[in-house]
């Protein structure tokens, strides 16, 4: 299977690219819970941004879904401090 890669540039493209790689493959959103040993509603929180993406859960999902993400800045992005 080829991996995708998705581009970020604000952090509901993080949600998005989750949601169209799993699409992708055809899974629904229990199947990849299921794959993944997390409940359902923890795939659609972080697809549809309602939660707290925790870096472990993003890495693995990518992982599963073979997703490679990459993310840019803009100067006037970062946080001030």
């Amino acid at each position: 299977m080829n991996r995708a890669t998705a581009r970020i540039r604000v952090p509901a493209d993080v949600g998005l690219a989750l949601e169209q790689a799993r699409l992708s493959q055809g899974l629904s959103q229990a199947e990849l819970a299921s794959r993944l040993g997390m409940p359902q509603s923890t795939v659609s929180q972080m697809e549809t941004g309602a939660g707290t993406i925790y870096l472990r859960r993003l890495l693995e999902m990518c992982r599963e879904l073979e997703l490679d993400l990459s993310a840019s800045w803009e100067a006037g992005d970062a946080p001030a401090g």
